[in-house]
């Protein structure tokens, strides 16, 4: 399944990122420039969505982009995650 939610990307003095997910509390990325920044925070938020899809928990709903609210030498942008489905295995399917 795929999955986009906005994210949050805060410029630090030292020129890295911080990035947070709005909808995701605790969901938080960094990265030494925004590029990296860019490709952890699509990590992410594909092992947060994953956690909580294993753990059979609610996904909260995305908000939509204008909705999030940023602060001086901050920018929201989407990220998109695509996340596998997990099925179950049986005890014995060519396991030795």
């Amino acid at each position: 399944m795929e999955y986009v939610y906005p994210a949050v990307f805060h410029k630090n003095e030292d020129e890295s990122y911080t990035v947070i997910y709005p909808d995701l509390p605790g969901c938080i990325s960094e990265g030494k420039n925004l590029g990296k920044a860019m490709f952890m925070a699509q990590s992410a938020l594909k092992q947060w969505i994953a956690y909580l899809a294993d753990k059979e928990l609610e996904i909260p709903k995305a908000s939509a982009l204008q909705d999030v609210k940023t602060s001086s030498g901050e920018v929201a942008s989407l990220v998109c995650a695509k996340v596998k489905k997990r099925r179950p295995v049986k005890l014995g399917d060519g396991l030795s």
